[in-house]
């Protein structure tokens, strides 16, 4: 991975995740700054991965080449005036991982006396499993973008798990129902089964343990099963006529498929309306 100087605007878990990913794998810590509000995320920061810590998003801006947005999008409007106003942004890089707001909108934001094309922006639509290492990152750059810079963006996010490209900027709201939103369904899923073991008279741990653990095996099987369909790793584990048929069946009567494509598109227009917001 290429070492460069490396801001981050905003201290929390997915800033965290990061730059953990970083030290891990022998990036300099001294090349990594972070600013937030709050003294305390940075202090931890700073004592966790000895890295440089600022309160000032003007300081990490200037000592940084690529600047990592992670700040709420309800605050990156000001944030990024504020940034525009007093800092030379004309030859930096900037990364977003807020969901919601457009590239050509973050663009906008920094632009201040400049034009908005010449803002260097990748947006990225991270997930949190990231925070295990085991994310799913979904990234988009324009044409603007050079080779060099997609390539650190992309290993800048491989820190915390997979990444996939994107052709166009709309498929990262199919990337939020796919993939940022989607630890949720699992989860949802999850606490319906173990609401129903528990009805079946095991105690609430160990229907914890019997849903969570069945979980983390299936996905160990879709990982080391590639070239495997999924269809066909489900049809190796349901035999015909026996109870896993039934379960499937079952499923299949009350049009499962249907109801996650709509909660999935659900997603996307919401995603959508969010872009509109900011």
């Amino acid at each position: 991975m290429q070492h460069r100087k490396i801001g981050f605007i905003g201290a929390g878990n997915m800033t965290r995740s990061i730059i953990s990913g970083l030290i891990s794998h022998g990036y300099p810590a001294n090349l990594i700054m972070a600013s937030n509000p709050s003294e305390g995320k940075l202090e931890s920061l700073k004592q966790s991965y000895g890295i440089q810590i600022t309160q000032d998003n003007n300081q990490v801006t200037e000592h940084a080449d690529v600047m990592v947005l992670a700040v709420k999008p309800q605050l990156m409007e000001q944030v990024c005036f504020k940034l525009a106003s007093h800092v030379d942004l004309s030859n930096k890089l900037f990364i977003s991982i807020a969901a919601g707001i457009p590239t050509s909108r973050l663009q906008q934001m920094l632009s201040g006396q400049s034009s908005p094309e010449s803002v260097q922006m990748i947006r990225t639509m991270p997930n949190t499993p990231s925070a295990l290492g085991k994310g799913m990152t979904g990234l988009f750059a324009d044409d603007s973008i050079d080779l060099e810079d997609k390539t650190f963006a992309g290993d800048l996010m491989a820190q915390v798990g997979e990444i996939a490209w994107v052709e166009k900027e709309s498929m990262i709201d199919a990337v939020i129902a796919a993939a940022g939103s989607s630890p949720a369904y699992f989860f949802l899923f999850l606490e319906a089964m173990q609401k129903e073991a528990e009805n079946l008279g095991f105690d609430k741990n160990t229907s914890r343990l019997l849903v969570q653990q069945s979980m983390l095996g299936a996905a160990e099987m879709v990982c080391h099963n590639p070239n495997l369909e999924l269809s066909e790793l489900r049809t190796q584990v349901t035999s015909k006529g026996g109870t896993t048929a039934k379960a499937i069946e079952s499923f299949q009567q009350q049009n499962l498929e249907t109801v996650v494509a709509n909660a999935m598109q659900a997603a996307v227009n919401r995603a959508e309306e969010m872009a509109k917001q900011f």
